[in-house]
């Protein structure tokens, strides 16, 4: 960013692009604490971490490209399926990654390399009988971890060993063979036992990083959940749920300014079905007859670890056609915010439930909302190629503002969410769509590079 100008909106301006060598959708990406490391996932199964302190500088004025041999210190492919995310501890060298083969896996860079191909990879943290896309942790908390996928529950697992820790805290103790424990499972109260459905997918989990016990849970074709660690299992808070009907919704409006933020940009581009595709992946699952196996077997493993139950739910926005991530903003994680189909992003008021906020945020669709680690400062992304980044503004009419509108704008996606408007494409499209455009990619990447070496080398760190 050029300080010195004053007169562009925008200020802003890429130094370097990194090449990562990844032949299909990067799902995650995170900065690695204490260093200048960059680890990122993607749907060919692998896991890369970068050293951008080992990039040259960049001339000035000019953007750098570098190629994946002059960054990329590890490639790891431990995962026997689509890598979706990654989550750091508080170390430049220990972080988790989650897949779609079902399993959460810690990787250390300490440790010396190993052959995946001959077996050598050590056993996941986590397996679990589906898949798996989300994953999440708080600095606060960092011995416990949450996962979700192609599931009603998400699972909290304690990574402590010791027995008399985990009786303690939780009344259960860890089994011999296992890595870490499952000590409670997140669920919403839905009324009689049904099999599973499309509805029963987590697409987004985040632990707060104020407090270490509050949880969300974005479910597909359906609201965000807030949930606590420390609430009892089996029995619901008595503090209502702070849903708001539209009607409340707009009376809030008429007795409360709400504050306008400024996007960096927002563009109106249309995307076609293989875009759509292609996001952060919208092949949640199917109906098949695969599905009440999964189910049965996912039951027979975990029924017998209590179920917390939401202390909240927030809704408006629409979790249908790709996958919407779920955040905490604010310096004491007072505010939740999610992503939606109709290209806006909504914040809420985590305390009350009042919606705060709906913004443009997207010609298409917003996926993830990620919140600066100081200054007030959110970075927004979605189906579109630009990251938008968002701050408070002293203009009370902000032109990326959607309140005035929302009443209509959650009519519809209450609509949306009930038509399921993804179901009709059939999976098999789906993943035919994926796997092909996967394939060029990996032509296009074969002839604008050539990795050398560094590529053939099937390793990863053991974990």
């Amino acid at each position: 960013m050029d300080q010195s100008d004053f007169n562009t909106d925008y200020p802003f301006k890429c130094d370097a692009v990194i090449r990562t060598g990844h032949t299909a959708n990067i799902f995650n990406a995170q900065m690695l604490p204490f260093s200048t490391r960059i680890a990122t996932v993607a749907g060919d199964k692998q896991v890369r971490v970068f050293d951008i302190g080992a990039m040259a500088a960049p001339l000035s004025g000019s953007e750098t490209i570098h190629q994946p041999r002059d960054t990329c210190i590890r490639v790891i492919r431990c995962h026997g399926a689509r890598t979706k995310r990654i989550v750091a501890e508080e170390s430049s060298d220990l972080f988790l990654t989650v897949a779609e083969d079902g399993t959460v896996r810690l990787h250390d860079l300490r440790t010396p390399q190993h052959a995946c191909y001959k077996g050598e990879c050590s056993a996941p943290l986590v397996k679990m009988p589906h898949d798996l896309s989300t994953l999440a942790m708080s600095p606060l908390t960092p011995y416990q971890f949450v996962v979700g996928g192609e599931s009603a529950f998400a699972h909290l697992f304690d990574r402590r060993q010791l027995r008399r820790t985990l009786r303690a805290t939780w009344g259960i103790s860890s089994q011999e063979d296992e890595l870490t424990t499952c000590v409670r499972r997140f669920g919403r109260n839905l009324g009689a036992p049904r099999g599973r459905s499309r509805e029963d997918h987590i697409t987004g989990a985040r632990m707060a990083s104020s407090n270490g016990h509050e949880v969300l849970l974005s479910y597909s074709s359906d609201a965000v959940y807030l949930y606590s660690t420390q609430d009892e299992p089996g029995s619901h808070s008595k503090r209502p749920s702070p849903i708001l009907s539209p009607n409340e919704v707009k009376d809030t409006i008429n007795e409360h300014m709400i504050r306008s933020i400024d996007s960096s940009e927002a563009e109106d581009n249309e995307t076609d079905l293989v875009s759509s595709c292609l996001d952060d992946e919208d092949s949640e699952g199917s109906d098949g007859s695969g599905e009440a196996t999964d189910s049965e077997a996912e039951m027979q493993v975990y029924d017998d670890v209590p179920i917390i139950y939401p202390r909240a739910r927030f809704t408006g926005h629409c979790n249908s056609a790709t996958v919407k991530d779920v955040n905490f903003v604010g310096p004491n994680d007072d505010f939740v915010v999610s992503g939606s189909d109709d290209g806006n992003f909504f914040m809420w008021r985590k305390d009350t439930g009042t919606l705060h906020g709906i913004y443009e945020g997207d010609g298409s669709v917003v996926n993830v909302i990620e919140a600066h680690p100081h200054l007030p400062l959110l970075a927004v992304s979605g189906i579109d190629t630009t990251v938008k980044l968002f701050a408070p503004s002293l203009n009370p009419s902000s032109e990326f503002s959607r309140m005035s509108n929302s009443e209509s704008i959650m009519d519809r996606n209450s609509q949306a969410s009930r038509q399921h408007p993804t179901r009709s494409l059939g999976i098999d499209l789906i993943q035919f769509v994926l796997r092909h455009e996967g394939e060029l990619r990996a032509l296009r990447m074969a002839d604008r590079e050539d990795d050398g070496d560094h590529e053939a080398t099937v390793t990863c760190p053991t974990q």
